[in-house]
């Protein structure tokens, strides 16, 4: 059993997400250890996978170089995550299982019966991705029998729904973006053909992955819709961390390792932020993404960015970038704590940096 104080683990989830000095530099190389990149078209500043990049290699990244990667097929779309291409063979089995091994629980019985009730359209739109793929969610047919029912917000999104479980069998994916709408085509045509790597070795395979990427992580954590868990399960070693309450995981190769901070500006949906719970827990930092508040009752911006110095998590950028203006916005700079000067001109250098690689003129109002 490992006794981790708050420190200790905060610099091993830095560390870990490759946001301490030096710098990496090179992009695949990042995605590769990352695992995923939540790939959000929300661009307030930029699109969030570019800003993970970003964040990691600064001017060594280039925009658009993950666009032109997934182009190029090195990185695939699944579940809303730009993930290595070869890392599909991780996925194959449980695709092959869907909707799960076993004894299914009630809401994959419901899943599995919608699909089949709506069998019919699911190969239409196989056809046509077929004859005229790929192609947007809205030139695919809407032949359901049985509307989608939820709690409200994708009720009778039949086709997008359908799309989701298709990708969850394996028999369509995500092949690239216009705008902000995806384009799908046949997964055969997108995934590289990769021998299957079997179910549960795949799991196990997943999950040390996951926490060689966080460094420290929960046993059990609570369900993230889609995307990428934030447990880890029985990997690594069992750890505690002094005044945190839960069990622990750890990957030992980040102990006893030098450490050197430097300043850093989050994406909303960067990994070291992402599982709320756990950032809370780590870094005792109070943050809510706040886009879909209205701005009445936003304290820190639609879009604020979470700002990291050191091994702490210490205020929120308010910035709005505004292409057609040819402007980077800063509207605040909202410090949590005593800020010191030299914390202000490296949290300065890097808004500065920001809106150079944007290619922006820095506003600050």
């Amino acid at each position: 059993m490992h006794e981790l104080s708050p420190r200790d683990a905060r610099r091993i989830a830095v560390r870990a997400q490759l946001l301490s000095a030096p710098r990496p530099d090179d992009l695949l190389a990042v995605v590769r250890h990352l695992g995923a990149v939540q790939a959000d078209p929300t661009a307030a500043v930029a699109p969030s996978a570019e800003l993970v990049a970003w964040s990691r290699l600064g001017s060594a990244y280039h925009r658009g170089d993950l666009t032109t990667a997934a182009t190029a097929g090195v990185l695939i779309e699944l579940e809303g995550m730009l993930r290595p291409a070869e890392d599909i063979a991780l996925y194959r089995a449980e695709m092959a299982a869907w909707p799960g091994p076993g004894e299914l629980r009630d809401w994959q019985e419901w899943q599995l019966g919608w699909v089949e009730a709506n069998d019919h359209c699911r190969r239409d739109i196989l056809d046509k991705l077929y004859d005229e793929g790929p192609l947007l969610r809205r030139a695919l047919p809407d032949t359901t029998v049985v509307p989608w029912q939820s709690s409200g917000w994708n009720n009778d999104r039949n086709v997008r729904m359908l799309l989701q479980l298709m990708v969850r069998r394996g028999e369509v994916a995500a092949a690239g973006w216009e705008g902000r709408e995806r384009i799908w085509d046949l997964a055969e045509r997108v995934y590289p053909d990769v021998e299957v790597v079997p179910y549960d070795e795949a799991l196990r395979v997943r999950a040390e992955r996951r926490l060689h990427a966080l460094g420290v992580a929960r046993a059990k954590a609570a369900e993230a819709p889609g995307g990428e868990p934030n447990h880890v399960g029985e990997v690594g070693e069992p750890a505690v961390i002094e005044g945190v309450r839960g069990k622990w995981r750890l990957d030992p190769a980040y102990l006893d390792c030098e450490f050197t901070g430097r300043a850093v500006l989050l994406s909303p949906l960067d990994r070291l932020v992402f599982d709320r719970k756990r950032m809370t827990d780590l870094f005792d930092f109070d943050y809510q993404l706040e886009m879909y508040k209205p701005a009445a009752k936003r304290r820190w911006g639609y879009w604020a960015m979470p700002i990291l110095y050191d091994d702490q998590l210490v205020g929120k950028l308010d910035a709005t970038a505004e292409p057609d203006a040819g402007e980077l916005r800063v509207d605040a700079v909202h410090e949590d704590g005593e800020w010191t000067k030299a914390m202000r001109t490296a949290v300065d250098d890097e808004i500065e940096s920001l809106a150079e690689w944007l290619d922006l003129e820095l506003i600050r109002l």
